[in-house]
């Protein structure tokens, strides 16, 4: 993908330590990282995911656990929307809650994205809420009780894989997606969202991302910077 072949180009250097994304997108990173590797270029990885982990170690790409590191340089991941501001939904995979604690703990955050992903406000992708596995239907009328509150009305709320065989994350918990449409504050909705009983991580990244890299149907990408103003603040 032209996204991370750019953002290799510009941001990995030798001895790095760096976050290493969940997805399609973050996968196709690893890979090129990979060719790097074999080529000759010493850096260290953190697996945002099992399959992330698993590919890396595939591709010989050294691998510490998150607890094992104080900082990383930087972290590499997708994004499943971006508004103006740099701020993200993210957890289209299930991986959120690992990819936020790795972000979080990185100097610096590139997110992966094609044109698609660019969106004057978020909320038509569905908010992914981690929940543990103990009450979770209450926590999802909680969620619904918020979301009136804040104004989005009755939106549907989805257990991710059905009741019948829920998806369950790296964490042991489910996922509830919430189809809000459109998110009037994303920074709102993300701190009241953290304070629901149940509630284990949400997927909006808020002031997490402090580049893009957009790649092209045409095999072109480009860097962008975000706004200082939404940076870094989780």
């Amino acid at each position: 993908m032209a996204a991370g072949a750019k953002a290799l180009e510009t941001f990995v250097r030798d001895g790095m330590t760096i976050g290493l994304g969940s997805g399609s997108t973050s996968h196709a990173f690893v890979r090129a990282l990979g060719e790097r590797v074999r080529n000759g270029l010493t850096v260290t990885g953190v697996p945002t995911s099992t399959p992330t982990r698993d590919l890396a170690r595939s591709l010989g790409i050294a691998l510490l656990d998150i607890d094992e590191v104080d900082t990383l340089d930087i972290t590499f991941d997708g994004a499943d929307e971006v508004d103006p501001r740099g701020d993200m939904i993210k957890g289209g995979g299930g991986c959120h809650l690992w990819e936020k604690i790795v972000a979080s703990a990185s100097k610096r955050m590139v997110a992966l994205i094609d044109p698609s992903k660019r969106v004057a406000t978020l909320g038509r992708f569905p908010v992914p809420v981690e929940v543990v596995t103990f009450g979770w239907k209450q926590t999802s009328r909680h969620l619904l009780t918020l979301f009136a509150e804040l104004g989005y009305g009755a939106p549907a709320i989805g257990l991710r894989g059905g009741a019948a065989k829920p998806f369950v994350t790296d964490s042991g918990h489910y996922i509830l997606d919430c189809r809000l449409e459109q998110i009037a504050d994303a920074a709102r909705l993300a701190a009241r969202l953290s304070q629901i009983p149940g509630v284990v991580e949400h997927g909006l990244f808020i002031g997490v991302a402090t580049e893009l890299s957009v790649g092209h149907p045409d095999g072109t990408a480009e860097i962008m910077a975000v706004p200082r103003r939404s940076a870094r603040r989780l």
